[in-house]
């Protein structure tokens, strides 16, 4: 009888929860990101294996995320990332800078499930702790001379703070 109970009760509560939404995202090439040459490059390769760029040379309009796969909270953003990217490209430019990682391989496996479709680089020696700092997620508005308009410490909370941000920050409307 208790087994029956159980089962009926693990169905009951397996049968209320909604299905979980595919997102699937695509590790693209940063041969696409601008930048310059500079002295004491932070050269990042990219996350899908191709040569990447030194970070410190990247001019805007630009937004560049750092994040890693085991952070929660940047996980919980990637959701706003993905619409306003939808609305934003060609606008500006989005880079993600995976950090802090086991493998290569988790970071892609990310890229992958929350369905990422902008170029993302990858920090292999932490190396870019120089630029960024300890600590994610971190998010950066880059101006048009590859200056720092604005580094948001800690995750973005909606679409909307992004909107009123690279508005506010990098004179975008979105």
């Amino acid at each position: 009888m208790r087994v029956i109970a159980l089962t009926l009760s693990l169905l009951f509560l397996t049968s209320c929860t909604q299905p979980v939404e595919e997102i699937s995202g695509e590790v693209i090439s940063c041969s696409s990101l601008q930048s310059k040459t500079i002295s004491n490059p932070i050269t990042l390769d990219c996350l899908d294996g191709s040569t990447g760029v030194a970070i410190n040379s990247l001019r805007g309009p630009m937004i560049i995320n750092v994040w890693a796969s085991w952070c929660t909270t940047c996980k919980a953003e990637m959701g706003h990332f993905r619409s306003f990217y939808e609305k934003a490209e060609g606008k500006l430019q989005l880079i993600g800078v995976d950090v802090e990682e086991a493998s290569i391989e988790d970071g892609r496996e990310f890229v992958l499930k929350n369905g990422m479709t902008w170029p993302n680089l990858y920090d292999s020696d932490g190396q870019s702790r120089a630029y960024f700092g300890m600590g994610v997620p971190v998010t950066w508005f880059i101006a048009t001379d590859g200056s720092v308009a604005y580094k948001k410490i800690g995750e973005i909370k909606s679409e909307e703070e992004l909107i009123t941000l690279t508005s506010e920050y990098l004179g975008i409307e979105i």
